[in-house]
């Protein structure tokens, strides 16, 4: 799935998409913090978050259902891989240095993420494979 970048205003209202999931023109309008856009304003933000694959519809009746279609989590990783590939040269040792420089994540937070991360597997012991050795010390029979 294509993912696209979203304006600021896109964005704002995806995050209140993404809070609803699946909703009407009616539970958007409800649900939008003070000041409200007006109806129509939302309405062609619906039809171009839908153009852009971020939201389904599904007709009922004479009105619309909307779907989430791009999770926050997806929308997510692309924007991060966006800002490392364009800013960073996709070095994610540079993005984890800002990070770390920058007071974003603490050292200490990084080092108990990596504990949690590294599982200590036991090793598996493969049986040596002696077939060939066996048909070359096989006794030949008479």
């Amino acid at each position: 799935m294509k993912i696209n970048h979203l304006t600021a205003a896109e964005e704002n209202l995806m995050k209140l998409f993404w809070k609803l999931d699946s909703f009407y023109l009616k539970d958007a309008m409800d649900r939008h913090p003070e000041p409200k856009p007006h109806q129509n304003t939302v309405s062609t933000y619906l039809k171009i978050l839908t153009e852009k694959g971020f939201l389904s519809t599904e007709k009922e009746g004479r009105i619309f259902k909307y779907t989430v279609i791009i999770p926050f989590a997806e929308y997510r990783k692309f924007l991060l891989k966006e800002l490392c590939h364009h800013f960073f040269d996709n070095s994610g040792k540079e993005v984890l240095e800002v990070l770390l420089d920058e007071n974003l994540i603490s050292k200490n937070d990084f080092a108990d993420y990596l504990d949690l991360k590294i599982e200590l597997k036991p090793a598996k012991n493969k049986q040596p494979d002696y077939e060939f050795a066996n048909e070359i010390l096989k006794t030949k029979k008479k």
